[in-house]
């Protein structure tokens, strides 16, 4: 029987170690998530990336270079991304 209240399961993605994939379902972003989601999808490929470029200055990384650090370490140890991945993020980023 279906059940409109039953949560929905997650399968495991392959090669992540038994971690499910986040997805970018509206339905698992707060408020502000889905603002944000909404309005870069809206954007043009340029704007977006005079975004990108204007937010990740060495400036504002450094600044910010403890919350960085501490997401991408959240990020390895709930599986989302690996060892080798968090080292190539980490030298673009220059941390």
């Amino acid at each position: 029987m279906w059940n409109p209240f039953a949560k929905k399961s997650t399968q495991p993605v392959a090669g992540t170690g038994g971690a499910s994939q986040p997805s970018d379902d509206p339905q698992n972003m707060g408020f502000m998530q889905r603002l944000a989601m909404k309005k870069l999808a809206s954007m043009s490929e340029a704007e977006r990336m005079k975004l990108m470029q204007k937010v990740l200055t060495p400036d504002n990384i450094q600044k910010n270079k403890g919350q960085i650090l501490g997401a991408m370490e959240q990020m390895k140890a709930s599986g989302q991304i690996s060892e080798a991945q968090m080292r190539e993020a980490k030298q673009r980023m220059g941390l």
